[in-house]
């Protein structure tokens, strides 16, 4: 069942961020990583909403896009502890978990270059004549500025390609409000100029999110060419490890963890007598556990071999 799937996709995003960020504390995740707590809803009510053969790219804040597209907790977590049992055998680190098997691009360094690229696979499944096969890129408010996306939106649009543009409107840029930098904070607006329907939605409600991105998905594979999807959420987490959260209060915060969509669909499935509280209980102590047993895979996985360091390099 969709909804029962969407309930467990989201706790283990957050207990494997919460997990995440614990080992980062301790010293034992090397690099940088960047968390979406808060955000769950937008990759759980998405991604459930597409079909396996759908390629999916990422953002740099993608632990909950991987998690929902498919990809074992395990090897995500051997990959951001560096662990030869990684997704990408522990070179690629948090930013770039992909797994091109079930179709599924982690972060590009660059921002903005994963919209282009998901029209590279457009145009690709256009060019071997493939029938209901779509490309989803998810980007942030920020990465919404950047020229590179404008470009990919515009020759998705001239093209008519089946591509699905999934902003995450977190409200900040890092540490820059949006209304900072942008004169419209209205994203959806920016599908006008490319001629794209878009529509916005509350990026906490998952069921909002997910019926609105069936329709967006029947659209774009209908060969009417892209669509823009507009989920405002909110980013409870800080931008990365070093943020200090000294541009937002408390306060701010702490209505916001009041809006958590866990909660909110913990209250919906409820009320509609969908599933009980031990059934949903049982069901979140699962996917703890499941975060438990993959840092012990992780940690009990060896160390990338010296002389495999210039294999899977390609420059």
């Amino acid at each position: 069942m969709i909804m029962w799937q969407m309930w467990i996709d989201m706790h283990l995003a957050r207990y494997f961020e919460e997990r995440v960020q614990w080992l980062f504390s301790k010293g034992l995740v090397h690099g940088t990583t960047h968390l979406g707590i808060g955000e769950e809803a937008t990759a759980a009510g998405t991604i459930a909403a597409m079909k396996s053969q759908d390629y999916v790219f990422g953002t740099h804040r993608g632990h909950s896009q991987a998690i929902a597209k498919g990809i074992d907790v395990k090897y995500m977590m051997a990959e951001i502890l560096a662990r030869e049992t990684g997704v990408c055998k522990g070179k690629g680190g948090s930013m770039h978990i992909a797994d091109p098997d079930i179709h599924y691009f982690g972060a590009d360094g660059v921002l903005g270059a994963s919209a282009v690229m998901c029209v590279g696979t457009a145009l690709a499944t256009r060019k071997r004549k493939e029938e209901d096969r779509i490309s989803v890129v998810f980007f942030g408010d920020g990465t919404s500025n950047e020229g590179a996306t404008w470009e990919a939106m515009n020759l998705a649009a001239v093209w008519e390609l089946p591509v699905l543009f999934v902003c995450v409107n977190n409200t900040y840029g890092m540490s820059t409000p949006i209304q900072d930098v942008m004169k419209d904070t209205d994203i959806a607006k920016r599908a006008y100029p490319f001629g794209m329907p878009a529509k916005t939605v509350d990026g906490n409600n998952v069921l909002e999110i997910y019926h609105a991105s069936v329709e967006a998905r029947k659209y774009v594979a209908s060969g009417k060419g892209p669509m823009l999807l507009v989920e405002n959420t909110y980013r409870i987490s800080g931008h990365s490890k070093s943020d200090g959260n000294l541009y937002r209060t408390k306060e701010e915060i702490e209505s916001w963890k009041e809006k958590c969509p866990i909660k909110a669909f913990r209250m919906y499935l409820i009320e509609n007598e969908l599933f009980t509280e031990e059934e949903l209980d049982k069901a979140a102590k699962a996917a703890a556990d499941e975060i438990e047993q993959a840092e012990e895979f992780a940690k009990a996985s060896p160390e990338p071999s010296f002389d495999d360091l210039m294999n899977d390099v390609y420059a």
